[in-house]
């Protein structure tokens, strides 16, 4: 079941989603620069007006765990506290987010004070019972609703701790806050579909599916995992994206992935090991 990250694995990850020596440069460093009239200066990112992407993927991620760095780059960027960044699949997630499901409580708040927009997600996490009931008496069936990495509203309240027991409780009363398990999968599921699945000759152009303590994860070389959910038979949905369909099928000896968002976008076959 999807569950918020460990400080220790947020850590870990920012070190495989931010290039070396990103974090902690300034914004002239990344994509901003000027060009004046004369033609002289560096020229201006094509992504001008929009901030830069790594400097939006930093917050997100920062805002997870570490405080100093957050205000360090609204302090640069205020508009920052509205960031949002798409992990895979639609997996979008904002800095607010982030400190949300990791029950970082003053994370939570400095950004709301500099201009974040509050959340359903947030409320709960904060502790604001008035808030979530309010949610769900103006539209019922809103705490089935999942935030970022399907991480369920139930879930966010739990991270609140004592703070937000109260909406913890009062959710749990609702029978349906909290996120559906996953259908178990064997040892003999797990080895049929963990490997390596080119679908291009380029360097990034590969799938790999691994496991972690029965976790199945799938990545594309150079990006962030996702952590497969199943849903039965060898098929999947990535945490974030439950209309997102992955499977595995035997054809002629070969094990044979597709992704389909919803139409089937691409097909792998699972690279033969060496023998």
């Amino acid at each position: 079941m999807p569950s918020a990250y460990s400080r220790r694995g947020l850590l870990k990850l920012a070190s495989i989603i931010l290039p070396a020596g990103m974090i902690g440069l300034p914004s002239r460093l990344l994509g901003y620069a000027t060009e004046n009239g004369d033609g002289h200066g560096m020229p201006i990112s094509d992504e001008f007006p929009a901030q830069p992407k790594e400097l939006v993927r930093e917050m997100v991620t920062v805002a997870h765990y570490d405080l100093k760095r957050v205000q360090e780059l609204l302090e640069i960027h205020p508009s920052l506290a509205r960031a949002a960044w798409d992990w895979g699949f639609g997996d979008w997630e904002s800095a607010l987010g982030a400190s949300s499901h990791m029950g970082n409580r003053p994370i939570a708040e400095y950004l709301i004070s500099q201009g974040a927009r509050p959340s359903l997600f947030s409320a709960a996490m904060l502790g604001q019972l008035d808030v979530v009931k309010a949610f769900v008496a103006a539209q019922p069936h809103v705490q089935r609703i999942r935030g970022p990495h399907s991480i369920s509203l139930l879930a966010h309240a739990k991270a609140g701790g004592e703070a937000a027991r109260p909406v913890f409780q009062f959710l749990q009363s609702l029978g349906d806050a909290d996120a559906e398990p996953q259908v178990p999968l064997s040892e003999t599921d797990i080895a049929s579909v963990v490997g390596t699945y080119p679908f291009g000759p380029g360097a990034n152009q590969q799938i790999d599916v691994t496991a972690d303590h029965g976790q199945v994860n799938w990545t594309r070389k150079g990006i962030m995992p996702r952590p497969l959910f199943h849903i039965g038979e060898r098929a999947f949905y990535p945490w974030g994206a439950p209309s997102v369909r992955i499977r595995f099928a035997e054809e002629n000896g070969v094990v044979v992935m597709t992704v389909s968002d919803p139409e089937i976008v691409l097909t792998a076959h699972r690279k033969s090991e060496a023998k």
